[in-house]
């Protein structure tokens, strides 16, 4: 039988916590087909579900959702709380976070669309709130996605000090000059590189310890530019400012230098066309 929750613990922890009610973004920039928040509203009941089968955890899910009104306001929070040191406030960087995601509706859009293609193609994903929670490649893309609008906006060093903080938590390394599209899935996460001048496209797949990196020679545009629809199997290798193909796939462990035509499959070191 579960253990029931103590209402003064309940209290406590209201007060405990009332401070962590960061802004509603009632001053959120509306963006065109904006419609009631169902992801958050997903998310909130699997939290409440989850405390039912787990009350331990009551606090945590409270500081970390439920004291939540808005998915910005949750997503700022846990970023910042991840990526704080002892050198760099939470309240820092919760007050960068928060500005960027108030001011642009394409980054709010594209962190749902993400967080739909997790819960969609990877088969480990139980649930919104534990991609949420738990998947680091979902994580480091988010706070990819903050320090690039940085980036845009010319604020380079606080750019590069998220990309460093992102690097050292999640064993990520997405410099904040590339663009990467939506539905992205980033599995496992670890070992992942891409590089400044990269693209990546929407819906596209990354498995861990892929590199989207420069051959070493050139300067400027160095980076490879990833279709729509692309698969990047564990370990693949994309150097230099090379197209691969919408819907392409990409085998693990292949060193790719060449172009890949869309919808085919490169495989080997150096890659061949299947």
């Amino acid at each position: 039988m579960a253990t029931c929750i103590d209402q003064s613990l309940v209290s406590n922890t209201l007060c405990r916590f009332s401070k962590l009610c960061r802004p509603t973004f009632s001053n959120l920039v509306s963006c065109k087909n904006e419609e009631k928040d169902e992801i958050f509203v997903k998310i909130r009941e699997e939290a409440q579900s989850d405390v039912q089968q787990e009350p331990i955890l009551f606090s945590y899910y409270f500081e970390l959702i439920l004291s939540h009104r808005t998915f910005e306001s949750a997503l700022a929070y846990h970023l910042a709380t991840k990526l704080s040191s002892s050198n760099l406030s939470t309240d820092v960087l919760l007050e960068v976070f928060n500005k960027v995601l108030a001011d642009d509706c394409e980054i709010r859009a594209a962190i749902r669309d993400d967080l739909k293609a997790v819960r969609e193609r990877d088969p480990a994903c139980i649930s919104y709130l534990h991609c949420f929670l738990n998947f680091k490649g979902f994580q480091a893309c988010q706070a990819h996605r903050l320090a690039h609008k940085l980036w845009l906006q010319g604020r380079k060093v606080m750019a590069l000090l998220i990309q460093s903080r992102v690097s050292e938590v999640f064993a990520v390394d997405i410099h904040p000059g590339a663009k990467i599209g939506r539905g992205i899935v980033i599995d496992h996460a670890t070992g992942v590189v891409i590089g400044e001048t990269a693209m990546v496209g929407d819906n596209v797949t990354i498995l861990h310890d892929v590199t989207l990196g420069g051959t070493g020679k050139v300067c400027g545009d160095r980076h490879p530019k990833i279709g729509n629809g692309v698969f990047l199997g564990a370990g693949a290798k994309v150097l230099g400012s090379i197209t691969i193909g919408e819907g392409a796939k990409i085998g693990a462990g292949s060193v790719v230098l060449k172009e890949v035509p869309p919808k085919s499959t490169a495989v080997g070191n150096p890659a061949r066309l299947l």
